[in-house]
Parts: C-alpha cells; structure tokens; sequence
C-alpha cells in the first residue's frame, strides 16, 4: 500500500534554507539535496513504518548523503511531514520545533 503524503507549511521553509546553504557551497548541490529529499519522500510513502520512532509518534528518515532527518507521522492511510532538520540541531529543539508544528494540526 502506498501512503498519500502530506506537508505542513513550514517543510517548504526548511527545504528552502537546506537548498540554500548546499547551493551557497557548490552549484548544483542545492538540486542535489532536493533530489534526496523527494527520493526519501517517496521512500517514505511506500513503507512508512520502516524508519523508527524517535519523539513520541515521529518516526525519522535520514537522507542519504545529505545530514538532514525528515520527521512525520503515520495514520491509517497518510503520512504527515512536519519537519526537514539538519542532524547537527541540538535534539529538544528539533523535538520543540515538531511539537509547535504539531500543535498547529495536520496538513
């Protein structure tokens, strides 16, 4: 079964910062983590529960060459995106930051 994927606002916002910083650093880099990005979505809405749990119901899909972890949750059919973060973020802020998001409802 394959899982309908959904974003909240704010995934745009954090894949947009991600594109920039990669681009700043090498042209054509910023594509690259986009690639990766949409990739592991796909990933994602495919097997949901293959990714762990690491705040509560957040599960987390790391990109593959890229250090960013894409946080969701997943119901019976959907899978809700909440957050795109660099792994270097200190833990409760990223965990902050899904539970404001949270709060806000799904998309």
């Amino acid at each position: 079964m394959t899982y309908t994927i959904r974003f909240v606002p704010q995934v745009e916002a954090d894949l947009a910062q991600g594109y920039a910083w990669y681009e700043f650093k090498s042209a054509g880099l910023g594509e690259d983590f986009l690639r990766a990005f949409f990739a592991s979505a796909s990933e994602i809405s495919d097997h949901p529960r293959a990714w762990p749990s690491v705040h509560g119901a957040f599960r987390r899909r790391l990109l593959r060459r890229f250090p960013y972890g894409v946080y969701f949750i997943v119901d019976d059919e959907s899978v809700f995106v909440f957050g795109v973060f660099p792994c270097a973020r200190d833990p409760r802020a990223i965990q902050d930051g899904l539970k404001e998001r949270e709060a806000k409802g799904s998309p």
